[in-house]
């Protein structure tokens, strides 16, 4: 049985587990978890549980998804870089990866559910912009629990699944993700589900930590850089704090990685704060027009209220690693991508072409050392070739609802 303890970043204290998302004293920062276990054992598993001692469950869920490390000397080599080390969780079984939703969401998905079935729990809901709900709709279809997922209307005809039985049920808004984060909340107070939480969730954080256990564990100590396109942030705090725990370990190194994080032009907010040295996000650093969806390449990107500032969140991680943002134009992800397939026989997501796009500045610019260990995040892949040979089909939405919905309406819904 793994052993941990849930700590309040902001007051300090141990915080009683009962799939907590925020500590009983009412704290806004993060929580966080600790392991009994000091030392990293690997499991014999395929799945990401192979890392069960540092995830914050007891049981597990059966899967065949867990991130993959692997270098590319070719790519390296056209980059300039001597050590360049690339992680993808998606679809691409020539390089081992098996994740059927084909994003790194599904290493949140999987560790949620346990804990979910650990409380006694079995019906969960959130808001996504496409690659979430995807991910948890899928391990849903795959461990027999239900999901409520609230997305933008035109996100909905991402969300395919292997097989869809039910029990996903889908509510589209006429609105942006965070009108959808809105209504999903509102969903969750009404005690029919229990709330995902987002980055709240120390599962669903330390899921995609992984990411970084497996990097580390690959490329024999932790990377000396880290890149990733980020909407929210929560991968960036899980590769900090899966850090941390491997500084613990003591055999991956001392070191944290510098964060070189992407944001998607004109959705940069996070970018504009950090270049500033402000640990909040003001009016002026979001687009005023929500015809921005349509002009940046990875709209799941777009979270218009991050955990940036709150202890423990995105602000507190670029500090600790001495990190850096990049704003990335819709023609630099584009062609990153175009590069990128170039050497490897899978499509990128649109936020894994954007983290590659940053990491193609940062070679032209020379701000890194090309000798040093490079690590980049390409959080999703092959979702073209996943839909052809597993025969995957669209969740079809249950309501299509407007952002002014009445909690009567919205109850009623819910509850059919």
């Amino acid at each position: 049985m793994g052993a941990y303890t849930l700590r309040c970043l902001e007051g300090g204290h141990i915080v009683h587990d009962e799939f907590s998302l925020m500590c009983e004293q009412g704290h806004k920062g993060l929580l966080r978890s600790e392991y009994a276990k000091k030392k990293l054992d690997i499991i014999d598993c395929k799945s990401l549980f192979r890392f069960y001692d540092w995830l914050p469950v007891h049981s597990t869920v059966k899967s065949d998804s867990a991130p993959v490390v692997f270098r590319n000397e070719a790519m390296a080599k056209e980059l300039g870089l001597e050590d360049l080390w690339i992680g993808f969780t998606g679809y691409y079984p020539e390089r081992g990866a098996y994740a059927k939703s084909c994003t790194f969401k599904e290493l949140e998905a999987l560790p949620t559910f346990a804990r979910l079935k650990d409380m006694g729990k079995n019906v969960i809901s959130l808001a996504s912009a496409g690659n979430t709900a995807r991910a948890f709709a899928q391990v849903a279809e795959d461990t027999g629990n239900k999901v409520i997922i609230v997305v933008p209307k035109k996100s909905a005809d991402r969300i395919k699944v292997t097989e869809d039985t039910g029990k996903t049920k889908l509510i589209t808004v006429d609105g942006d993700y965070t009108d959808a984060i809105r209504i999903s909340d509102r969903i969750a107070k009404m005690g029919v589900s229990v709330s995902e939480g987002g980055a709240r969730n120390v599962a669903r954080r330390d899921g995609m930590g992984t990411v970084m256990l497996q990097a580390a564990i690959t490329a024999g100590k932790i990377p000396d850089y880290y890149f990733q396109g980020v909407g929210s942030g929560t991968g960036a705090i899980s590769a900090w704090e899966a850090s941390m725990r491997l500084n613990g370990d003591g055999r991956f190194g001392s070191n944290l990685p510098e964060l070189h994080l992407a944001q998607n032009i004109p959705f940069t907010p996070m970018a504009k704060a950090w270049g500033e040295g402000r640990r909040s996000i003001i009016d002026e650093d979001l687009p005023k027009d929500k015809g921005y969806i349509d002009e940046v390449y990875a709209d799941v990107l777009t979270n218009r209220t991050p955990p940036y500032g709150m202890a423990g969140g995105v602000f507190d991680a670029m500090t600790a690693c001495k990190g850096r943002f990049y704003e990335v134009s819709r023609e630099a992800a584009t062609d990153a991508e175009k590069f990128w397939c170039s050497f490897e026989d899978v499509r990128p997501d649109p936020a894994a072409s954007v983290a590659f796009a940053a990491l193609m500045n940062a070679v032209e610019e020379c701000k890194i050392d090309s000798k040093k260990k490079v690590f980049v995040n390409m959080t999703g892949g092959g979702l073209e070739r996943a839909i052809k040979e597993l025969s995957m089909v669209s969740v079809k939405p249950t309501s299509s609802i407007k952002t002014d919905i009445t909690d009567e309406e919205l109850r009623g819904i819910v509850n059919e």
